[in-house]
């Protein structure tokens, strides 16, 4: 079954990546073999926690979903658009830098996937009123949403599994991870000078029509705005403080969806219609076909394997970790690879006879799990969702677009953390 499961894993890949079939029939395709051969059933794939279908990530999605179709009929991207037009002088770079700090910052306090629902519908909007190409700076703020998410507890979903699993609080994160992650983001916005230069057309012919446009005249309703804004609010606050209020974050972007809906008065039928729901089935299936290895032993047999290949080299298991893990999870979705691994990691920890140095651990495995979501086009959610709003606008982001300059960037973040790693918890 071990090999049927890898076999049967490899292929859906090969598919997705190659793009010969649709990414959701790969996935279900891929699921659908996976229960004739007898390694998935219904509980396990609906019910069982390590090996089934994350609700809470789907719920979360959708609430969100929700939310930012709300939001868009208050007419606030467009304002965001022309405002943040504006402030790059028609000079593409800039835009690109505002972009990327921007979803970064808001990227440190929402998970990444909100974000990116947030932020995609501005980028579509600056990008068409400079005449720019809009997939370079998509796949940067992804990115820039990944990388930011890494500071703090709440900011990738990786990090609120490893938090709950060890302990660590929102202060243990910000003192700990958010020092390298400005640092990441420095180099992060060097890089992006370099791979996407071709993008930086200049656009400053284009200024005369953005200056002349009125931002204020894009809010329709302000009254409306107001309320959806507050709602916004409570729901990021929420997010910040899910685990001392005992609400899981699925149930903070149900609720936030729900609210917005009352205060809006907008029917099923609009707000409905911007739900990504091939994207929802897509992780779906993925979730499922990953449940599948976990069912035949395949990941916990890998960790294991490299417990016992670091022994009491706790540097080199912190290496192993960071590097590892940004290569598993840029394979597959690190939240389930998150969920897999963590008790392998907390038996390791368990084992070091160094409090501080057992902790360097899990900032270790959030640092690859996290920055490892940059890989590939299926290594995080904000990646799929991203590209699942350009298809639906038309615009067409292919599995090895986004590869060919995540798995760079993502090399280079890891390279980055090794020293820091180092620097902080073994020397």
């Amino acid at each position: 079954m071990t090999a049927a499961a890898i076999t049967v894993f490899v292929v859906a890949f090969v598919l997705i990546a190659t793009e010969r079939v649709h990414r959701v029939a790969a996935a279900l395709g891929g699921v659908a073999v996976l229960v004739v051969l007898g390694i998935v059933d219904s509980h396990s794939a609906f019910f069982a926690e390590e090996t089934g279908v994350d609700w809470n990530v789907i719920f979360l999605l959708l609430g969100m979903m929700i939310t930012v179709s709300v939001l868009k009929h208050t007419g606030i991207f467009e304002y965001m658009a022309i405002w943040a037009a504006k402030k790059s002088r028609g000079r593409p770079f800039r835009l690109m830098v505002i972009l990327v700090l921007v979803t970064a910052f808001v990227g440190a306090f929402l998970d990444s996937v909100t974000v990116m629902l947030l932020v995609a519908p501005v980028t579509f909007a600056v990008c068409g009123r400079l005449r720019l190409p809009v997939v370079p700076f998509l796949i940067a703020e992804v990115m820039a949403a990944n990388i930011g998410g890494t500071a703090t507890l709440v900011g990738d979903p990786p990090n609120i599994m490893i938090g709950s699993r060890a302990g660590l609080s929102f202060g243990d994160f910000l003192i700990n991870l958010a020092p390298i992650t400005v640092v990441l983001l420095v180099i992060f916005i060097g890089l992006c000078r370099v791979l996407f230069r071709r993008a930086f057309i200049d656009a400053r012919e284009h200024m005369a029509e953005v200056m002349a446009l009125d931002e204020n005249g894009t809010i329709h309703d302000r009254k409306l705005l107001v309320r959806c804004l507050v709602v916004t609010g409570g729901v990021m606050v929420a997010f910040i403080l899910h685990g001392p209020l005992g609400i899981d974050p699925a149930f903070v972007g149900l609720l936030g969806a729900g609210m917005m809906v009352l205060v809006s008065g907008t029917q099923a039928k609009e707000y409905l219609a911007e739900v990504d729901w091939s994207t929802l089935v897509f992780f779906m299936g993925l979730f499922v076909m990953v449940g599948g290895l976990v069912s035949v032993g395949v990941i916990d047999d890998v960790g294991r394997w490299a417990i016992d290949l670091v022994g009491d080299n706790y540097f080199l298991a912190a290496v192993v970790l960071l590097v590892g893990s940004a290569i598993v999870g840029g394979m597959i979705d690190t939240i389930p690879y998150v969920a897999t691994v963590l008790p392998i990691v907390e038996e390791l920890v368990a084992s070091v006879p160094d409090p501080a140095t057992g902790e360097a651990l899990w900032w270790s495995l959030a640092l690859g799990a996290d920055l490892g979501g940059n890989t590939t086009a299926i290594a995080a959610s904000a990646n799929v969702v991203a590209i699942g709003f350009a298809a639906r606008r038309g615009v067409r982001i292919s599995f090895w677009e986004f590869t060919k300059y995540g798995s760079l960037v993502t090399a280079v973040m890891i390279a980055s953390c090794v020293p820091y790693v180092w620097l902080r918890y073994f020397s």
